[in-house]
């Protein structure tokens, strides 16, 4: 049975035999029995990282009392989900995300202030909710996620692609006119803002299935 450890756009955690591209963590968020418990939460700091660096090994998944293994489909999915570049393994990402939130945010310095404000961007400070944000359509960048349809959609040139844990599945045309004034914007605007930069992430940005 595959264990739930995999990532929406959205940032829950489900069951499903593919892993993806992308690993992370958010803190230990699954009790004893593997089970996960999305509203535990115990910090606000969530990264993505390399599948592998430095030989690093966890065996098993899940064990309890440690920190929940992660996966995301790609970059792109960790980012709608509101996880940024780690630090350690992702080290240039890491650096030049620091680099875009100085622009953003030149009152806001170190991982602590930048995970506050991702926290603040991708949930309801009260509620601990999701948070959307709303956007005009034409102006974000590839690899954003956007609701279509109540679904997550991947941003890519003219185009939406329904996500799914296998990949990107229907295309559609990107909305123009009155239709892509307000589009609800699934990933956090600091890292909208980062997939508008030029760079070469050191994992994927995007699953082979988005490219025809």
């Amino acid at each position: 049975m595959p264990l739930q450890n995999r990532v929406t756009p959205l940032g829950e955690v489900i069951a499903t035999p593919e892993r993806g591209l992308v690993y992370a963590n958010r803190g230990c968020i699954h009790d004893a029995t593997g089970a996960v418990r999305e509203r535990r939460n115990p910090t606000k700091r969530w990264i993505a990282c390399r599948l592998e660096w430095g030989g690093r090994r966890r065996r098993p998944l899940l064990a309890p009392g440690k920190f929940t293994e992660l996966f995301f489909l790609d970059e792109a999915t960790a980012l709608a989900a509101g996880h940024r570049p780690c630090g350690e393994c992702r080290h240039a990402d890491y650096e030049h995300l620091k680099a875009v939130w100085g622009r953003l945010h030149p009152d806001q310095c170190g991982a602590d202030a930048i995970d506050e404000q991702l926290d603040r961007e991708r949930r309801d400070p009260r509620t601990k909710d999701r948070r959307f944000h709303d956007a005009n359509l034409d102006e974000l960048p590839d690899g954003a996620f956007v609701l279509h349809d109540g679904e997550p959609h991947l941003v890519l040139g003219r185009e939406l692609l329904r996500w799914s844990p296998g990949g990107y599945q229907a295309r559609t045309a990107r909305p123009a006119g009155p239709a892509a004034r307000n589009a609800r914007v699934i990933t956090p605007p600091s890292l909208v803002a980062l997939l508008a930069t030029d760079r070469t992430p050191l994992v994927p940005l995007l699953h082979p299935t988005a490219i025809l």
